[in-house]
Order: structure tokens, then sequence, then C-alpha cells
């Protein structure tokens, strides 16, 4: 078989994911990342999206209140690849 067939194979593994932030109504949001492998370290991705929340919140001169907090578990295969979930509300 021709390397051409396996591309799009290749493409959608190496993606990693960023959900941004999703409003869930009564200043309550939602923010996910992703790793575009299991070879990332869990990190990175909690700290990024801590950060995109604290700016979310920042807008509206308000602070980050954590309601909760999903992570992805080990083994790192099979899709299952470092995950975080953070659902927060920005109050004052």
């Amino acid at each position: 078989m021709k390397l051409s067939h396996f591309m799009p194979i290749l493409i959608l593994v190496g993606c990693a994911s960023n959900s941004g932030i999703v409003p869930m109504g009564n200043d309550t949001y939602m923010v996910s990342r992703q790793a575009a492998t299991g070879f990332s370290g869990m990190g990175t991705l909690k700290a990024d999206a801590m950060r995109e929340a604290y700016v979310q919140c920042q807008k509206t001169g308000k602070r980050v209140e954590i309601l909760e907090a999903i992570d992805a578990r080990p083994p790192y295969i099979f899709g299952n690849f470092p995950k975080t979930e953070i659902r927060f509300q920005c109050v004052q």
C-alpha cells in the first residue's frame, strides 16, 4: 500500500484538541485540552486550560472558581491521550 493511503489516518492521529471557552450559562464555563499523543504531560495541558479560564474571568473583573476538574487517567494508549476538562464559574 502507498504512503498516501495512510496520510488521512496520520493527520487524524496527530491532532491535539482545544475546545476554547464554552459558555454553560450563569457565568459558568467549560474548557478542555487534549494532547495529540500519549507522550505529552498532563501538567502543560492543565496549565493552559487554567490560563484560558483566568483570561475569561478577567474580562469581567471577576475571579475563577473551579467547579470540577476531570483528567484522563493513564495508560495513555489507544486514543486515551492526556486530557483535562475544567468547569468553572466567574465570581465576584
